[in-house]
């Protein structure tokens, strides 16, 4: 069967082990079985438009005195006029559907965007003003107005998510196919109810379960009553066990149904957010990054690592005097901690950090490791080696703050790969070797992602990722993600 075939019509698709086409009547009505979704989403981008507004009228509220119109009820009218203009502009952004295409999109995700769309907001807002109002903007209150609606669109934005993930209902996901990363995306989605979904079944070829722990709602022929009956909002599709034209099929009939739709990619291992859609003529490539860094991404890199880290020993280095004088107070032993890490290229450095351990703490590791809950690494629930300053030190993550010197010194960065020891680095072999082309960081995926909670194997892949799909904003979104996480101390251990 050919591919425009499976796309365009009903009769082309075969009798056979997929038969999603001869639905139930009621299935088959041209309503939306998705309405919840449809619901979330409905409400997210009102709510969203609804932040957007109030941070441009706060704005406009705001540097109206450092313009030359002292009327402060004629400057908020014609603000409230050029409200459908900032809408409008926002959604050529993109920035009320992208909530509704990645279940993984958050605020941070909008900074470039609405950056841009600001900038491009305050020269039309200027031109609106000057034409229509007949009120020239001045450059302090440009300034003011571009900077105020910058930062308020974010935090209304952050605060809106927050509150639309509490009130309306998560979505409720149905995963097709028989895939071992099943079992992995349940986890995900149930650690992260932010994401606000809810796996609810698996539908498989054969009706019987797999690898998944989650119950099996019927064969793929039952995928519409399936969909029906368990009031399923976004299907997730792995493709192990099907073929061309059964995927065709499954997703034309989730278009049919309305419902929201996840691809899991056979080259999971090598894909990753940046991986970007390309054409020749009609054919479809995913274009992958380049294999290694250029000279001025490492360059931005280094450069980011330098200026950061300088500017934090600074800031922070009261905080440090305080936590070596707390730590000499409480225990016997020197205020750090040094230990062998496996750097960039494979080359060992020593890892600084303050310590939180009672001095023979490394003499307890093979006594203590029968306790640990994860067989691949120490993780204890209540380390009995912690001491009482060590203890705070880790729930705040404050005991890395010295690897800042590491970064430095060039033997760590803000964000990279996990720095391992020596007997772990050694479980890494073949593709995920590709983890040491950069140079590991204080923070990085696996932090930001649940730190203690996230398998050894599941660690090194995220690590994997991050080398394969480098940027420096994702850099920068990954240090912006690391402080909630540090503050909710998320997977502290």
């Amino acid at each position: 069967m050919s591919r425009e075939q499976a796309v365009h019509g009903p009769a082309a698709v075969p009798h056979r082990r997929l038969r999603l086409l001869r639905a139930p009547a009621h299935v088959l009505q041209p309503t939306v079985l998705a309405t919840s979704y449809r619901h979330r989403d409905f409400w997210t981008r009102r709510l969203l438009a609804a932040a957007d507004t109030a941070a441009l009228m706060a704005a406009v509220l705001v540097s109206q005195p450092f313009g030359k119109d002292a009327n402060v009820a004629d400057h908020l009218l014609w603000g409230v006029l050029a409200v459908p203009i900032w809408l409008v502009l926002f959604h050529a952004y993109g920035l009320y559907e992208r909530d509704a295409k990645r279940v993984s999109h958050g605020t941070v995700d909008d900074i470039p965007w609405v950056f841009h769309a600001v900038l491009v907001g305050v020269l039309v807002l200027w031109v609106f003003y000057k034409f229509v109002a007949g009120h020239q903007l001045v450059l302090a209150e440009i300034v003011v107005l571009g900077s105020f609606v910058f930062f308020g669109t974010l935090l209304l934005r952050f605060t809106v998510r927050g509150v639309a993930t509490r009130v309306l209902r998560g979505e409720r996901v149905l995963l097709v196919g028989e895939d071992p990363m099943t079992d992995v995306l349940v986890r995900k989605m149930r650690a992260h109810p932010e994401y606000g979904l809810e796996p609810i079944g698996v539908v498989t070829s054969s009706g019987r379960a797999g690898t998944s722990s989650l119950p099996v709602l019927g064969r793929l022929d039952d995928l519409p009553d399936a969909v029906a009956l368990h009031r399923a909002d976004r299907i997730v599709v792995s493709p192990t066990g099907l073929d061309e034209d059964d995927q065709l099929a499954i997703l034309h009939r989730c278009r049919e149904l309305s419902l929201k739709v996840g691809l899991l990619p056979h080259v999971f291992d090598v894909m990753g957010p940046s991986v970007a859609v390309d054409d020749l003529e009609g054919v479809t490539l995913l274009g992958i990054n380049p294999p290694l860094l250029s000279r001025s991404a490492r360059f931005m890199k280094r450069a980011l690592d330098v200026v950061g880290s300088t500017v934090l020993l600074l800031v922070t280095a009261p905080v440090l005097l305080v936590t070596a004088i707390a730590i000499k107070l409480d225990s016997r032993g020197p205020v750090f901690f040094k230990q062998r890490r496996i750097g960039k290229d494979g080359r060992p450095f020593m890892l600084l950090k303050f310590r939180t351990m009672c001095e023979d703490a490394e003499r307890q590791v093979e006594e203590l490791f029968k306790f640990s809950t994860d067989p691949d690494w120490l993780h204890l629930e209540n380390d009995p080696r912690l001491t009482r300053i060590g203890r705070f030190l880790r729930l705040g993550s404050l005991d890395e703050l010295p690897q800042l010197w590491n970064v430095l010194r060039g033997e760590m960065s803000l964000v990279g790969p996990r720095p391992l020891v020596e007997d772990e680095d050694q479980r890494v072999d073949g593709w995920a070797r590709t983890r040491l082309e950069l140079t590991p960081g204080i923070t990085g995926s696996w932090q930001v992602l649940g730190r203690t909670t996230i398998p050894f194997e599941e660690m090194v892949k995220l690590d994997y990722l991050y080398v394969a799909n480098w940027s420096l904003w994702n850099d920068i979104r990954l240090m912006l993600r690391t402080l909630p996480v540090v503050l909710k101390r998320s997977g502290a251990n």
